[in-house]
């Protein structure tokens, strides 16, 4: 499965003609987010990088999520989305921010059958959307980490046009 790179290069031309950055804080994804990002011509004027925090302990620590819903959801939760995505702006001195926290493969001990993620967008100090997504497609591992992030950027693309 390959990226969907046509939304990424919509998503940078707004940007950049907006004057507007972009930041990313990621943990199902495990970097894909930040992979498409800057491998767009002229990244570096809009992308301002991103952190993959794939744990409780890094999320805590680096991102500041509040520890015991964090604990008591795995740290996957809408609401551990916008808080991964809000620090951001100051972190990485950017306009907007995308959070996101999933699963990419069933976890059946944990009661994890189904796969989605919880993905936010924050411009500056707001959450501007959190939602649940989901697979598009029947797949699992790296496969759904793409997934993932086509959606994304198709979401972070009908926030920027509204």
């Amino acid at each position: 499965m390959n990226y969907k790179l046509e939304q990424v290069e919509s998503i940078k031309q707004f940007l950049i003609a907006h004057k507007k950055t972009l930041a990313v804080a990621e943990s199902v994804t495990s970097g894909h987010l930040q992979v498409v990002f800057s491998q767009v011509k002229n990244a570096s004027d809009f992308f301002q990088g991103g952190i993959t925090a794939y744990n409780y302990g890094q999320k805590c620590r680096h991102l500041h999520i509040e520890p015991i819903h964090a604990l008591k959801n795995n740290c996957v939760s809408q609401e551990i989305a916008g808080q991964m995505a809000l620090p951001l702006t100051k972190m990485f001195l950017s306009d907007y921010g995308i959070g996101v926290t999933g699963y990419a493969s069933r976890v059946p001990e944990d009661g994890i059958e189904n796969l989605f993620a919880y993905v936010a967008i924050s411009l500056n100090d707001k959450v501007l959307i959190a939602k649940k997504i989901t697979p598009s497609v029947e797949v699992e591992g790296y496969d759904v980490q793409v997934n993932y992030v086509d959606q994304i950027c198709e979401l972070f693309y009908s926030v920027l046009s509204i």
